[in-house]
């Protein structure tokens, strides 16, 4: 058989490529994933009581900002590396941006305060337990994600991997500001980023087991 022939026999019958295939998935990936997330949150860690206090703050609304724009915009780059071809260059790009402003927050706090003020606003109260508690909360998530990546095409499967982990990790901190007090920039953009890397580097690990063609 020629090539050409080939080429013509596998095409037959072949439809147009469905773009929104990897936007659905990851949106229920997430939705559900977050459920789940939503419901470890409420029987394991509980609500942070004060969070009616805390919501006044604008601070909390930035983090919540800050969370959710990572989240998006990891989304977008794990989106992209399902595609074979598709530029992930410019998704990636997006990641920084949130955790420039952050860090620019971060630096006039951190300049406006003393010594012990800025060792407090740093490492707050719960450091130790802030990465761990959000690559739990992250578990189901993470789950989801890679199940939506499966479905897909990625031809890097370990940083595919790493790509369905981080936004698992920001939509898992995302869900746990409902329980952490914490509102310091320099503690946001140091231990948060911290727990979405775990679930990341977990996926970088996996992803060649588990998304290889």
């Amino acid at each position: 058989m020629k090539t050409d022939d080939l080429i013509a026999m596998l095409a037959t019958g072949a439809g147009p490529v469905d773009g929104g295939a990897p936007r659905r998935r990851f949106a229920a990936a997430l939705a559900g994933g977050g459920v789940l997330s939503l419901l470890i949150l409420a029987t394991v860690l509980g609500i942070n009581p004060g969070l009616a206090q805390a919501s006044q703050a604008p601070m909390f609304w930035t983090k919540l900002a800050y969370c959710a724009t990572l989240a998006a915009a990891a989304t977008a780059f794990a989106m992209r590396l399902g595609r074979p071809g598709a530029r992930a260059a410019g998704a990636a790009a997006m990641l920084a941006l949130p955790l420039l402003a952050m860090a620019v927050l971060a630096a006039f706090a951190a300049i406006g305060a003393s010594g012990p003020e800025r060792e407090a606003l740093v490492f707050g109260t719960t450091w130790r337990a802030c990465p761990f508690n959000i690559a739990m909360l992250a578990l189901p998530l993470f789950a989801a994600s890679l199940w939506a990546m499966r479905g897909l095409a990625p031809t890097r499967p370990a940083l595919a991997g790493a790509a369905a982990g981080f936004p698992s990790g920001a939509a898992a901190a995302l869900v746990y500001s409902l329980h952490c007090p914490e509102l310091g920039a320099p503690f946001l953009v140091i231990w948060y980023p911290l727990g979405m890397l775990i679930p990341a580097a977990v996926g970088a690990l996996a992803g060649p087991r588990l998304l290889r063609w």
